[in-house]
């Protein structure tokens, strides 16, 4: 069992801050911050994968919250075609915790890596998707196509969970035309709800470390907020060059982990 935050090494404590301060950076621009913190987490003495998941969304959400709020502000992105959308996300993230905790993750990989790939190859092969606000469908269609994307990025979020804001991001530009720096900021909306819903139950069962996910919280909160000033001040083509790197990264760690677990037989 952990002990308590103040016996932890100032070292891990510096390299929490740090690692919760980059992954809310990354999060606010193009999502993806859980592929930094959560291995951040995951290095605290004595913590268990389950309480590192429960910790790690715990400080997730204060940096979503802070980059949601940044966004909204500083942007003419309206909030109500989001609403819809983050509660359906709540609700699958909800189930998909359920879910992820009778069935092995590795069962998903595959499936996540070839999605991966082919979204970075559309980013890719369309470099003027995104760059500016082009609505394709009505407005009820928009709201049918964003809940049900909500809905399933949710479950994946509760299941498993890197890159949810990437694949929020690249469905909201695909689905309804938005814009990087909109699909962004609505995103975070969604991807704050789907936080709250796998930590309501992490929360019944006890598995969040409060203080280590405060401290960790404040460290997301500050690059949430880095974050999403970058993305407005620089706009579209900055985030996509950021999200190109970041889904770069994640095809290659997703990819060495099928490696690992189909090719060399990893339990």
């Amino acid at each position: 069992m952990m002990a308590g935050i103040e016996s932890l090494d100032p070292g891990v404590l510096v390299l929490v801050l740090l690692g919760g301060f980059l992954a809310g950076w990354v999060d606010a621009v193009v999502g993806g911050g859980g592929l930094i913190q959560l291995p951040v987490v995951l290095m605290v003495p004595g913590i268990t994968p389950v309480q590192a998941l429960a910790t790690n969304k715990l400080g997730s959400l204060f940096g979503t919250s802070t980059s949601a709020i940044t966004y909204f502000r500083r942007t003419t992105t309206p909030l109500k075609p989001s609403l819809p959308m983050a509660v359906v996300a709540f609700c699958g993230s909800f189930g998909g915790a359920i879910v992820a905790s009778s069935l092995p993750q590795a069962v998903f990989k595959p499936v996540i890596l070839l999605a991966l790939v082919a979204v970075a190859a559309f980013t890719v092969l369309r470099p003027d998707a995104g760059q500016l606000h082009q609505p394709t469908t009505s407005e009820r269609t928009a709201l049918l196509r964003s809940t049900i994307l909500g809905l399933v990025i949710g479950f994946y979020d509760g299941v498993l969970g890197p890159g949810t804001g990437s694949f929020l991001i690249i469905g909201l530009i695909t689905l309804l035309g938005q814009s990087f720096l909109r699909a962004s900021a609505q995103a975070k909306v969604a991807n704050m709800a789907t936080n709250l819903g796998a930590l309501a139950f992490f929360g019944l069962h006890g598995s969040i470390l409060w203080a280590l996910g405060l401290l960790l919280g404040l460290a997301n909160m500050a690059g949430g907020y880095t974050g999403a000033r970058s993305a407005v001040a620089k706009g579209n083509g900055f985030v996509r060059v950021v999200f190109l790197a970041v889904v770069s990264v994640l095809i290659i760690k997703t990819g060495w982990d099928v490696w690992q677990d189909l090719v060399l037989g990893r339990n």
